[in-house]
């Protein structure tokens, strides 16, 4: 069967491209986007906290503790990884349709960390400054909505976006545990002369990068290689 089509959200036309931007459609597979270290794979602890021990200890009996007898704790047991989104509204994302693909791209990391049982918290930053959208929570596709009726324009409070993304992301990590695994997603096309520092509190970071194709600055690669953070570009679109 072939995957559905979802999120016709325009994005920026390749060089040479001679067909309407309106039309495409995300083909990303499912589960794709969230393909952080915790996501593809929680294994157990090698410390020890991914064993369950009072099974572990009925199993050794009198004997002497050996690897044969350790049980696992089950993979629901594993914390959730929560995914904040910040996402860049400001002016410069509305050229050539950036800000729309951004969106599409930031709705669909929503759905399908809904569909992987993670939680989520959505923030933008723009011309009205740092507004949170959605608090972190348990991930729901209705959360999608928040981002449709987004709006851009203004400067790009960068510095501000990702302080308030450390805030709320050492905030999670106090109420949910040292050891959940969280991943902070920057939706930016990098046009802004601030130089934040690197983002501490998330576990991974992921910078998007919705730059100008023909004419990229490249700021994006440079934060994520500063920050030993991930570079990704948006995935293609396709008609």
């Amino acid at each position: 069967m072939a995957a559905k089509k979802s999120l016709s959200h325009p994005g920026p036309r390749p060089p040479g491209s001679t067909k309407a931007s309106a039309g495409w459609r995300w083909q990303a597979p499912r589960n794709a986007w969230l393909r952080t270290p915790q996501l593809v794979a929680r294994p157990a602890d090698p410390e020890g906290a991914g064993i369950a021990w009072l099974p572990t200890l009925v199993a050794k009996g009198p004997a002497r503790l050996q690897a044969v007898h350790l049980r696992r704790q089950p993979a629901s047991a594993v914390p959730p990884c929560l995914h904040l989104i910040a996402l860049d509204t400001s002016g410069s994302m509305r050229l050539g349709g950036r800000l729309a693909w951004a969106k599409g791209y930031a709705a669909r990391l929503i759905e399908q960390a809904a569909r992987a049982g993670d939680e989520v918290a959505l923030l933008c930053f723009g011309g009205r400054g740092v507004e949170l959208l959605l608090p972190p929570g348990p991930a729901r596709a209705s959360g999608m909505a928040r981002v449709r009726p987004l709006g851009g324009g203004g400067g790009t409070p960068l510095a501000a976006g990702l302080a308030e993304a450390e805030r709320l992301l050492r905030n999670a990590r106090r109420q949910r545990g040292a050891g959940a695994p969280s991943c902070l997603w920057l939706l930016t096309d990098g046009r802004t002369l601030e130089q934040p520092a690197a983002p501490a509190a998330a576990t991974q970071v992921v910078v998007v990068d919705f730059d100008d194709l023909l004419r990229p600055l490249g700021r994006c690669a440079a934060w994520a290689a500063r920050w030993h953070a991930e570079h990704r570009l948006p995935e293609p679109l396709s008609s």
